[in-house]
């Protein structure tokens, strides 16, 4: 029994989709899906039928696609957290945990390196931005100007509503708030934890240099340390579409984008951008 992850799988694209489709079958094996899977609701039920049917179980955390709301549609896009919901409502009608559910106990083996840890848990979170990634001397009502001077402000501007919330920025505060809480009261002091977000718990980490000034997007400064206040074994999120593997302070720190088609070997598969986990 393994654990698998991977995110950003961008299936509005045409090769992504067929490239699900033919994702071998992993009966015993578990799968996190960190987010930004598709835009619009029938093909987002669309893949949520396919994995579950791939893989023994499933865990998905949201992306900022998934909550876009595309304008002109019809009948009207629900938006802000009337989306999330539905979001969440499509993934429990496939049995697909969600950071509304109960944090799972790994059922599997625990690896070696685990510490003294008893067992692990795994604790999918949704938890936005709040524009701190952003270099000090830039103030906050300046950041979608500065970053407009190279062409690198996200479309959440214009996409991401936060209603019924004044701004993402309370939004990103109010589901941190219920994180933390959660991850305290939830994860015994026996246990460590698999952390799970779309967007990097680190600053440090965010490291894409043709677009320097998207930062703002990426995360917030809050959970900078939240891997040694959580016992944290792994970290896994997405977003940046920068695959790679980071160590702090013992802590596996994953990003696991797939990403757009030009962004990965399309004749390597899908299943070589499985990141084994467990």
């Amino acid at each position: 029994m393994r654990l698998f992850a991977i995110s950003d799988l961008h299936l509005a694209s045409a090769p992504n989709q067929q490239a699900l489709e033919d994702l071998p079958a992993y009966p015993e094996d578990w799968l996190i899906v960190a987010g930004d899977v598709a835009e619009k609701f029938d093909t987002l039920d669309w893949a949520f039928g396919l994995l579950t049917y791939k893989f023994a179980h499933v865990l998905w955390v949201p992306g900022n696609h998934e909550l876009w709301a595309i304008p002109g549609r019809e009948p009207p896009e629900p938006k802000g957290v009337q989306r999330y919901h539905r979001l969440v409502e499509i993934a429990r009608r496939h049995g697909v945990t969600t950071p509304e559910d109960p944090f799972l106990r790994w059922p599997g083996q625990l690896p070696q390196d685990v510490g003294a840890a008893e067992h692990l848990i795994l604790a999918p979170l949704f938890l936005l931005y709040d524009y701190s990634f952003r270099p000090a001397h830039v103030p906050l009502d300046e950041v979608v100007s500065w970053a407009e001077e190279t062409h690198n402000v996200c479309s959440d501007e214009l996409l991401l509503s936060p209603e019924p919330h004044d701004s993402r920025i309370a939004w990103c505060l109010e589901r941190l708030k219920l994180a933390d809480r959660r991850l305290s009261e939830e994860i015994p002091q026996e246990a460590a934890s698999i952390l799970i977000n779309h967007w990097p718990f680190r600053h440090d980490l965010v490291r894409i240099p043709r677009v320097p000034r998207f930062t703002p997007w990426c995360g917030t400064t809050a959970t900078r340390q939240w891997h040694v206040r959580h016992r944290a074994y792994a970290a896994i999120s997405g977003h940046l579409h920068t695959r790679r593997t980071d160590v702090i302070d013992d802590t596996r720190f994953e990003e696991v984008s797939l990403g757009y088609p030009r962004q990965w070997d399309q004749g390597r598969g899908m299943a070589s951008y499985l990141r084994r986990i467990l």
